[in-house]
């Protein structure tokens, strides 16, 4: 019998050579049980740092959020980030609808600037685009306290978002205490043109009723209803001299009660909130081109406003509002009243100014309209313009504001 002869290849091999013994395996076995059993540890130490780094960046940021009104850049990545996951999409709250901007919009409409008429446009935007529209019912209260101006002001910002406010009031200040500064925007016009629309429409009305200005200014007696405009001017009627015809600037200057005096402060005043927190002054004088740049720069709110101003519907509204037996005043009159506000004419002609470079700006080609009263009208000549009065006489009038002998609309 033949014995079997070893293959030499696996003599030398390395599965032959090194094949496990049994202590081999057990020693394997007790080196893997200790590196398992170290991992337990390890992971405990890891995760309690992680707990404990992110319970401190939780209430470092939480008091950051107090100490500042509001939650820090990286709190709100976070939570843009966690709103977009599939999870919360599921079981969270719905995602809060993104606003346009600016979301806030404030129109301190200045009386007899046309601002029925916008009033009238944006109620049909309102139902159109979906914003809140809130206009005020006080029409004779423009300047306010301290405490009326907050309240005012608190009020304003708890509108929900978005939302256009407008009311008869000057310029206020939300910045002044820590509120959130809405944007401005107003129309003014030819100041000479506005008081005279005042004048007759505080007497008699406009086409919408004739009897409209008996309920409007019911204690009016027969002989100031019937004075005649150039007697008012020329023999120094308060209703036609200052303070009472320096009424454009207070309503930009704002609630400072030095915005009331005409004169330099008022007017650089009231210069510098345009260009800080208006978005936009036009001039009624050209109104199709406010609303038009209103549309371009506000579009969330004004979109499609020209077809509506256009359309014959609306023009049947629009022509109500017009104030009925209008005249004009003789030369010399207009003279003195010119001069007598000559502040109203510098503050105008710069907001036309600002007002023609934003045209341009946007690109907007239009044929500018004249001023309805040059400076032609400045001349040497003998005025009869009184000295304004003094602050304590016009706080003890019987007017329950000192710019209630106007209606404004």
């Amino acid at each position: 019998i033949k014995k079997k002869k070893k293959n030499p290849w696996l003599r030398g091999s390395p599965l032959h050579s090194n094949s496990p013994t049994p202590n081999h395996i057990r020693e394997r076995n007790n080196r893997k049980y200790s590196l398992l059993s170290a991992v337990p540890l390890r992971f405990s130490l890891r995760g309690y740092g992680f707990c404990m780094a992110t319970l401190f960046f939780f209430c470092f940021g939480s008091l950051f959020y107090q100490l500042n009104g509001g939650p820090p850049k990286i709190l709100l990545d976070i939570r843009q980030y966690l709103g977009e996951s599939t999870y919360l999409d599921d079981h969270g709250p719905p995602a809060p609808r993104v606003l346009p901007f600016p979301s806030q919009v404030v129109y301190n409409r200045v009386g007899k600037c046309g601002s029925r008429t916008v009033v009238i446009l944006l109620r049909l935007l309102a139902e159109k685009h979906q914003f809140n529209l809130v206009s005020s019912d006080i029409h004779n209260k423009t300047r306010l306290t301290k405490h009326e101006q907050v309240d005012l002001m608190k009020n304003i910002s708890n509108i929900p978002q978005p939302f256009l406010y407008t009311r008869h009031v000057h310029f206020l200040n939300f910045t002044r205490f820590r509120i959130e500064q809405p944007v401005y925007i107003n129309i003014i016009r030819d100041p000479i043109n506005r008081f005279l629309s005042n004048y007759f429409f505080r007497r008699f009305g406009d086409w919408r009723g004739e009897q409209n200005h008996l309920i409007r200014t019911p204690g009016m007696k027969d002989d100031e209803r019937y004075l005649d405009i150039n007697v008012c001017i020329l023999e120094n009627y308060p209703e036609c001299s200052n303070p009472r015809v320096f009424y454009i600037i207070p309503y930009f200057c704002g609630q400072h009660p030095q915005c009331r005096e005409p004169g330099v402060w008022a007017l650089e005043r009231a210069k510098q909130n345009v260009l800080e927190n208006y978005l936009l002054v036009g001039i009624l004088e050209e109104l199709e081109d406010v609303l038009l740049l209103l549309e371009r720069l506000l579009p969330h709110y004004f979109t499609g406003v020209l077809n509506i101003y256009k359309s014959p519907d609306y023009r049947k509204m629009g022509n109500m509002t017009g104030t009925v037996r209008k005249h004009t005043p003789t030369l010399e009159a207009l003279q003195v009243l010119y001069h007598r506000m000559r502040y109203e004419y510098e503050f105008y002609n710069f907001i036309r100014d600002q007002f023609h470079l934003t045209k341009k700006k946007i690109g907007l080609k239009s044929v500018s309209q004249p001023t309805a009263y040059s400076p032609a009208f400045l001349r040497d000549l003998a005025l009869r313009t009184p000295e304004p009065l003094d602050e304590d006489e016009e706080l003890d009038t019987d007017l329950e504001d000192a710019n209630s002998w106007l209606v404004h609309s």
